[in-house]
């Protein structure tokens, strides 16, 4: 169920919850999207009043887009419920493993018959949902008022400006359309689908496999390393999907294959930053100090193995990845770990 007489335009008010890159980023392609159409509010929620100040007043989010000027059809607050009154489209921005107790604190707050789409990439420690099951958990709404936003989308290359496209995932095709009719901006190119699934498990696995990639490029290992990563990675990214019920067709698309590679490839990708750090030698203290931003896959990697021992699925880069991150194996290690498994025909599970 998508608002009711909006399913023909675009969101009229909405509300971002989360100020880091990418929710800002995302608030600025809703701006954009709307700048050559029908006036659109958009209400940006920030934790930290210097973030909020600083986009109020000077149109910034130094911290985490640097010099990029933001709309001035953006403006943002520390008090949620402010952002979140009487939107249409309510987007979540926030840490995957926060968004839970949050939500129990914005319910209430959130309008009747308001969407409700995540951005976020990551599966709750302890109960191994992905956010749209969260989402619907706390919030009680129906799947067809939530959505899934994701693809090949490093916030700071979108931020400037250069073309992407992405995916909208929701079981309502009609509600699919309207959200992507109000990100549409003359460098943003969204697509449609209704399996939420396959898209979030790409969007969740690709960080995993990304930390994998990164620690090979920081023990100096070469590009035929790192493809065979992507490409097992991509593997047994769906194998989980499907097993989950996602479809084939999405792990070859925007959502699996296009998040992969970005962010395996990119060094604007957090968690190839992360993988990289350690596979120079940083502890995971110490990576998390030099960074300033969450890198999901260090903190959804265990999740990931839980959920694929659960469903009997063959996952070896994820495993050896959460080994590393448990200290249960040296990054010197990674390679010849996954080299030394048995012997079989690709396709093969």
């Amino acid at each position: 169920m998508n608002p009711e007489g909006k399913q023909a335009g675009a969101a009229r008010s909405v509300a971002v919850l989360g100020a880091g890159s990418w929710g800002t980023t995302f608030a600025k392609i809703l701006a954009d999207a709307a700048a050559a159409g029908a006036p659109r509010a958009i209400r940006l929620w920030g934790r930290r009043a210097e973030v909020v100040e600083e986009i109020n007043t000077f149109h910034r989010n130094s911290q985490y887009l640097k010099d990029i000027a933001l709309p001035e059809s953006i403006t943002a607050s520390t008090e949620v419920g402010h952002v979140l009154a009487g939107a249409d489209l309510v987007v979540l921005a926030v840490p995957a493993q926060s968004l839970r107790p949050q939500l129990r604190d914005w319910k209430d707050m959130i309008a009747p018959g308001a969407m409700v789409v995540s951005l976020m990439k990551g599966l709750e420690l302890g109960t191994d949902a992905r956010m749209s099951e969260v989402i619907s958990e706390e919030l009680g709404v129906p799947t067809e008022r939530i959505a899934v936003v994701s693809g090949p989308n490093l916030a700071m290359e979108i931020a400037r400006e250069e073309p992407t496209a992405s995916v909208v995932a929701c079981t309502d095709s009609a509600a699919a359309g309207w959200i992507a009719r109000s990100c549409t901006a003359p460098y943003f190119r969204p697509y449609t689908t209704a399996d939420i699934v396959g898209v979030e498990i790409g969007g969740i696995v690709k960080n995993v496999i990304a930390l994998a990639v990164g620690i090979c490029e920081g023990r100096q290992m070469g590009d035929n390393t790192k493809a065979s990563v992507i490409t097992r990675g991509l593997a047994e990214t769906s194998r989980l999907a499907l097993a989950l019920g996602g479809d084939a067709k999405t792990m070859a698309g925007l959502a699996g294959l296009g998040d992969l590679v970005a962010t395996c490839s990119s060094p604007l990708s957090r968690n190839h930053t992360a993988g990289r750090l350690l596979g120079q030698g940083l502890t995971l203290e110490e990576v998390g100090q030099k960074m300033t931003q969450t890198a999901e896959g260090i903190k959804s990697g265990q999740a990931v193995h839980e959920l694929a021992a659960k469903l009997g699925v063959e996952m070896p880069i994820t495993a050896a990845v959460v080994a590393v991150l448990a200290g249960k194996l040296s990054v010197d290690q990674l390679g010849p770990v996954l080299l030394a498994r048995e012997l079989k025909p690709e396709g093969e599970n």
